[in-house]
């Protein structure tokens, strides 16, 4: 199976101020873009070469895994935002948000906290675990929680080419601008 770059579902001027055209540019056309090379490139004559990209980040390892992961990682990413988000849970997964976290502003800053103390690169991801309770969980690197069983709910990239060119050093920065973007109505699908 060859993979390919998924086409954004909104313009590179949509999502700016809080992630710029330039950002989009480099993080989607350049990096996910390279995940997407490296990994058609890895796969070739493996038993990955006919694989989904579940079954890699279940099976895979090394090279294979860490660029498989991250291009579903990004796709997941990126298809959370739009130009005109729903700004709030409603519904079953707002229940479960207040259930699990007490409220959505504490549910926001906890998992801001998680997404702001991952040393290095990696993934903050809201996940549903097998009991159908809602869970934060760090991930570093490529790290997919897939790989674990949970289900991924929602995830915010804090690889430093995610944010850098908007924010430089400022990482609480952009995820304070971060929820801006998330269109709720996409990650209540995922519930």
């Amino acid at each position: 199976m060859k993979f390919e770059l998924p086409k954004l579902s909104y313009d590179l001027d949509d999502l700016s101020p809080i992630i710029s055209r330039q950002t989009l540019e480099f993080h989607h056309g350049k990096h996910h873009q390279a995940y997407v090379n490296n990994l058609n490139n890895l796969i070739k004559g493996t038993k990955f070469e006919n694989a989904d990209l579940e079954t890699i980040i279940k099976e895979a390892d090394g090279g294979i895994f860490n660029n498989g992961a991250q291009v579903w990682n990004h796709t997941f990413y990126f298809e959370t935002f739009s130009k005109n988000p729903k700004a709030e849970p409603t519904g079953k997964l707002a229940e479960a948000i207040e259930r699990d976290f007490e409220s959505f502003a504490k549910f926001k800053e906890t998992f801001a906290q998680a997404a702001a103390t991952i040393f290095g690169s990696g993934w903050a991801w809201l996940v549903k675990n097998a009991s159908g309770e809602l869970e934060i969980i760090k991930e570093s690197n490529a790290g997919n929680p897939l790989r674990n069983g949970l289900t991924p709910i929602l995830t915010c990239d804090v690889w430093e080419h995610a944010y850098y060119l908007d924010y430089q050093n400022r990482r609480p920065d952009y995820l304070d601008s971060f929820w801006k973007l998330v269109d709720w109505d996409i990650v209540e699908k995922r519930y």
